[in-house]
């Protein structure tokens, strides 16, 4: 059964829209940065993730194909044939899935900082185990050292804070959920199936999804396109805004 995702929308209401995923242990603000400069240009809509902000959280574990499904009866409800998706770590999952799922349904895609499989469970039952039995504190310092270069972290304290609001937030349940839909995921054998014309982006940088293992996604995806954001670990789009909104956009503009 799906869940009602909180949602934001920015941009004109006549602009070509774009759906924004997040990370996992964030919400739709990890994009706070990027939407001004974005929504100029397109309809933009941010969710929260099953389990995250102010969409609901069941008990776990949860599915990569609910995460999905949840994203297709957003859409429907906005009354949204088709639109184009960004999705950022558990996001390019997400999108992943959509995209080989209901391909009709995405114009154009972007899968930042992704892996469609990420071995070994036994990280993510860890995870999962350790946030329902102590909640989200040992995961805030970690993560924030896998999302942001040290040198981005000295320079703008202001952005790591706002990403450990984020993830000290999250719902234990919801986190863990999340975990176990990751740990379960295998989108490989849907690569080849995806038909939406592909941007794969990763940090040079990137601990967590090193560069060497979005790469493979470039190489599966029919005529996908592979770009590196020099200096950007896991939140790319945080770490380099800018080349993050000239990459995205020549893409949804088709250059």
């Amino acid at each position: 059964m799906t869940v009602e995702l909180h949602h934001t929308v920015d941009g004109p209401e006549d602009a070509p829209v774009l759906v924004l995923g997040s990370s996992l242990g964030t919400t739709g603000a990890m994009w706070d940065e990027n939407v001004p400069a974005l929504a100029e240009r397109f309809r933009v809509i941010r969710y929260d993730t099953r389990g995250h902000g102010g969409s609901p959280a069941p008990d776990g574990p949860y599915a990569m194909e609910e995460l999905g499904a949840d994203v297709l009866a957003l859409i429907d409800r906005l009354g949204l044939e088709r639109v184009s998706f960004c999705g950022l770590s558990i996001g390019g999952m997400i999108g992943m899935w959509l995209a080989s799922e209901a391909p009709e349904r995405v114009d154009r895609l972007v899968l930042c900082c992704t892996v469609p499989h990420f071995p070994p469970p036994d990280l993510w039952n860890e995870r999962a185990d350790t946030v329902r039995a102590e909640g989200m504190g040992p995961m805030v310092d970690p993560a924030l050292e896998r999302w942001l270069p040290p040198e981005v972290r000295a320079a703008r304290p202001e952005a790591e804070e706002h990403l450990r609001g984020l993830i000290a937030s999250t719902p234990p349940e919801g986190y863990a959920g999340c975990c176990e839909a990751i740990r379960d995921m295998d989108l490989r054998p849907r690569l080849g199936s995806i038909s939406a014309p592909t941007l794969v982006l990763a940090g040079s940088d990137d601990p967590s999804t090193p560069a060497e293992k979005v790469r493979p996604i470039a190489d599966a995806v029919p005529d996908a396109r592979y770009l590196e954001l020099e200096g950007a670990a896991h939140i790319a789009n945080v770490a380099k805004p800018a080349a993050f909104f000239a990459a995205v956009s020549d893409h949804l503009d088709g250059k």
